[in-house]
This record gives C-alpha cells, sequence and structure tokens, in this order.
C-alpha cells in the first residue's frame, strides 16, 4: 500500500503536465478551427453597401498587365464602380525589383482601358503585402477626408484584410471576387482558407505581416 502510495504520488505531477500540455493543445485547435470557420465567413459576404471608395488589393503584374489573380480583382472593382457602390477606385501596391510598373499603375491603366475615368481612379503606389497596403491606403484616403472603404480581394482574404484595414483607421467591408485562380477549385479554396488563418493569428499576436511568396500570380 505504502509502494502504490509513493507511485501515486511521484505519477501525481507527470499526469498534470500530461492534462495541462493536452488542455494547451485542445485550446490551440479552438483557436484555429474557430479562426479557420471565421475566415470562411467572411470569404462569402459580398457587402455592396455603399462606401467613399472602392480599393483593390494589389497582386503580382507582369509589366504592366496584371496577373490572373489581380484581373479577377480588377474587374470586380469595375463591378462595383458600374454600380455606384462608391465614386471612386484605389489601387496599390509597389513594385519588386526589376520591375518597370508598381501593381498600383498597372491596375490604373487596366482600369482605364475599362472605361474608368482618370480622376476617378487613385493610384496608391506603395506597399510590398497587405498590412503595408491597406496603412497606404489609409493614410491616403483620411488625407483626402474620405473615411470608408468597400475591400475587393480574393475572398479567403476579406477577413485579413478588413481586420487591418479597420485597425488603421477605416470603416471598412468586403466584395470580393468570385472568378480568378483563388477560387477555381477546391484545393485552392483549401490552401487559401489554411494560409489565411494562419496568417490573421500571426497578424492578431504581433500585428506585423505574414505575407509570403506563395504563389506566382499573387
Amino acid at each position: 500500500m505504502t509502494a502504490t502510495s509513493a507511485t501515486g504520488r511521484g505519477g501525481g505531477p507527470l499526469r498534470w503536465v500530461r492534462r495541462l500540455l493536452l488542455g494547451a493543445l485542445l485550446m490551440g485547435l479552438v483557436v484555429v478551427g474557430g479562426t479557420a470557420l471565421h475566415v470562411w465567413q467572411v470569404a462569402r459576404i459580398d457587402d455592396y453597401s455603399r462606401a467613399d471608395a472602392i480599393v483593390v488589393l494589389g497582386a503580382a503584374q507582369y509589366d504592366g498587365t496584371p496577373s490572373s489573380v489581380f484581373e479577377a480583382r480588377l474587374d470586380q472593382a469595375y463591378k462595383l464602380y458600374r454600380k455606384q457602390v462608391a465614386p471612386m477606385i484605389v489601387t496599390v501596391g509597389g513594385k519588386r525589383v526589376g520591375d518597370n510598373y508598381t501593381e498600383a499603375a498597372s491596375g490604373k491603366t487596366y482600369l482605364e482601358n475599362q472605361g474608368v475615368p482618370d480622376d476617378r481612379i487613385l493610384a496608391v503606389e506603395t506597399g510590398s503585402d497587405t498590412l503595408q497596403s491597406v496603412e497606404a491606403v489609409s493614410k491616403a484616403l483620411l488625407a483626402r477626408g474620405k473615411s470608408s472603404v468597400v475591400l475587393v480581394s480574393d475572398p479567403w482574404h476579406s477577413l485579413r484584410t478588413r481586420t487591418m484595414t479597420r485597425d488603421a483607421g477605416l470603416a471598412a467591408w468586403t466584395a470580393p471576387t468570385r472568378t480568378g485562380p483563388a477560387v477555381y477549385t477546391r484545393e485552392s479554396q483549401a490552401h487559401g482558407i489554411f494560409r489565411e488563418t494562419f496568417a490573421l493569428l500571426w497578424y492578431q499576436l504581433t500585428h506585423f505581416s505574414a505575407d509570403f511568396k506563395y504563389t506566382a500570380d499573387q
């Protein structure tokens, strides 16, 4: 009986460590799962409420020609503009080393070719990731007395973009593109939700961006 009690006492702390580790693991799974669900829920939202501006998040461009990902976003922004959701469109994004054009400039040219007047497009040629882009847009719009935006990106990018934009001082909601490589297959959708779940958790934890070169088109 004494030996059994000693063994029990010896195993007690180890059992508590195991329980704590298991509890931490389960809590982590709940947080990750809940965030993934929220990413999915916001991805399904199409809010066409009136705003001061439509903001198109940049993506890759090739010598002034938008990639398929970027083109899908620009087409959605043009659709919103035609529906009079906002009187102006903001394109945003800088350029990589060796590029002749910024993402913002190539997006502006694309929209002008669709018939959007030059004075209805603001090109914010700054930003190499989502956080830099939304902060640059917020600064530019607030300086012009604009305070509300509808954000256009890929569906899975919506929640993180909206979170960052609101943190930057703008009222923001989302109307993402429903076309393009980001939504073609279930695999691309699952990849987008997975990536954005951890990118959002990282941002909420550190307030730094977690954008990496995960596809050539992005």
